[in-house]
């Protein structure tokens, strides 16, 4: 690795744990970053996931304070979060390379299409909640079966998990956006810490790529927790859907 891909991977590391602490999606700029400097998919999603799991933790003590009084919840939402990621992780070390790399275009898609709805699923859930007198439960098991879903999705390609775990939970809970938000984050950091402890062990691993991604997301986890609620969301979604679809560009054409 030369000194300037270095740079590149850590500012790339920077920009996605902020990314994913305030929105989510952050694999959508890191994953392209480590495609483009010639990494192989399978490999820079392995890397990915291991790099950017002390970034989502970093995010996750940001919101700390939104998640006062959470601890039983999280509890419960965790457990299907790791279920599924010890399944999505599963799927992407027993399928063959060549599988994971024609379709991961169509998650890269999926991720850029998510990410350009999130207004209008955030808005809808504003209009739920302000119509809503209920209080803020579990969500029941509908719920917890949809978090395990995007559990399996994570481990096995994790952009834009962040905005799924928003629009479900948003959907069927009443809690404030910020508090999903933080709920978010941990969810994400379970699901990413998992396939990456998973990873390390049985799958291709760039381990300077790893580092320099996990120096680069914890200082970006807590620069989104502080900061990026001050960001123009507009801002951050048009760098998102820029990055995804010239990564789909760049994976058809290679």
């Amino acid at each position: 690795m030369t000194w300037w891909h270095a740079v590149i991977v850590l500012l790339a590391g920077v920009w996605a744990g902020a990314i994913n602490a305030v929105v989510g999606s952050g694999t959508l700029v890191t994953f392209p970053v480590l495609v483009a400097l010639g990494y192989p998919p399978v490999t820079a999603t392995t890397s990915n996931a291991l790099g950017l799991a002390p970034g989502t933790i970093s995010g996750a003590i940001g919101y700390r304070h939104e998640l006062t009084g959470q601890a039983r919840r999280l509890v419960r939402y965790s457990v299907p979060s790791l279920l599924g990621a010890i399944g999505g992780t599963a799927l992407l070390l027993s399928l063959p390379p060549n599988a994971f790399e024609t379709i991961v275009p169509v998650l890269v898609g999926i991720a850029v299409v998510l990410v350009i709805v999130q207004p209008w699923i955030s808005a809808r859930v504003a209009i739920r909640r302000a119509r809503s007198d209920t209080v803020a439960g579990h969500g029941g098991p509908l719920l917890l079966f949809l978090i395990f879903l995007v559990g399996v999705y994570g481990g096995y390609f994790t952009a834009a998990q962040g905005v799924m775990l928003m629009g479900i939970m948003g959907m069927m809970l009443t809690d404030s956006m910020q508090r999903l938000n933080g709920i978010k984050n941990v969810l994400a950091a379970v699901v990413n810490v998992v396939a990456g402890v998973i990873y390390a062990f049985v799958a291709p691993i760039s381990w300077p790529v790893v580092g320099l991604l996990a120096v680069g997301s914890t200082l970006g986890g807590q620069l989104g927790a502080k900061i990026g609620r001050r960001l123009s969301p507009t801002v951050l979604r048009g760098v998102i859907v820029v990055v995804g679809l010239a990564a789909i560009v760049q994976l058809v054409l290679r």
